[in-house]
């Protein structure tokens, strides 16, 4: 008999390690692809001067199929809605590239300065969780009333245009899409989420996130 738990206990963790992992490589392969999939139809956009579908419209689209995506999550269907809604959010950064690089005289460089900032960040911190193990659960909390608090306070500086607010709104979400990044990638690690669907939606969230958050920023101080 204690042959046989001993054997049990041993063989239980690796089931586990076997889902993590699986996880991991299914969220990242379809981030990757996602990322892809956005940034050519953000590029279309640019290449055939889509105007940006107003506010509205982008917060309609995006909270639809981020509830689309979530109701399907468990379906192949949750894979379709995963690329309509990230090539959506490629549609609407098109535009806002497109600004940046015809009005400001090295809108080139900052677009770029804000890509290589934003992948920095995000391999950075990754890498950090999946090397060390650390659980960011706690902070679940504070991620959940900050991008409120955030989202919100951005809602207002672009009705009332605050320029000021825009710019901490900017500030804002840059350390939240860092704390969301090491709060999804530790979810993954140890178990609580276990849909890569989600996990995928969530990363490319906070990656989109960020790359606007650095691109306002780095426009408003790097304007030559």
């Amino acid at each position: 008999m204690s042959t046989n738990r001993l054997q049990s206990a041993v063989a239980q963790p690796v089931p586990s390690t076997l889902v993590v992992n699986k996880v991991l490589k299914n969220t990242y392969a379809l981030l990757a692809m996602t990322l892809l999939f956005s940034g050519a139809v953000a590029g279309l956009s640019m290449t055939l001067n889509w105007p940006h579908p107003g506010l509205i419209v982008t917060l309609i689209g995006y909270f639809g199929l981020l509830f689309l995506t979530s109701r399907f999550r468990n379906s192949g269907l949750g894979i379709v809605l995963v690329f309509a809604l990230t090539g959506f959010m490629g549609l609407t950064i098109g535009p806002i590239v497109s600004y940046y690089i015809n009005t400001i005289s090295n809108g080139h460089q900052l677009v770029m300065m804000a890509m290589g900032g934003t992948g920095v960040i995000f391999l950075g911190l990754s890498g950090y969780v999946l090397t060390t193990g650390k659980d960011f659960s706690f902070i679940a909390g504070f991620l959940f009333s900050g991008i409120l608090v955030a989202f919100l306070a951005g809602l207002g500086a672009i009705i009332f245009a605050i320029p000021a607010l825009s710019l901490a709104v900017s500030a804002m979400f840059i350390l939240l899409m860092c704390g969301l990044i090491l709060y999804e990638t530790s979810q993954i690690v140890h178990g609580g989420e276990t849909n890569y669907i989600m996990a995928t939606v969530t990363l490319f969230v906070s990656i989109y996130n960020l790359f606007t958050s650095l691109l306002h920023l780095l426009g408003f101080f790097g304007d030559e």
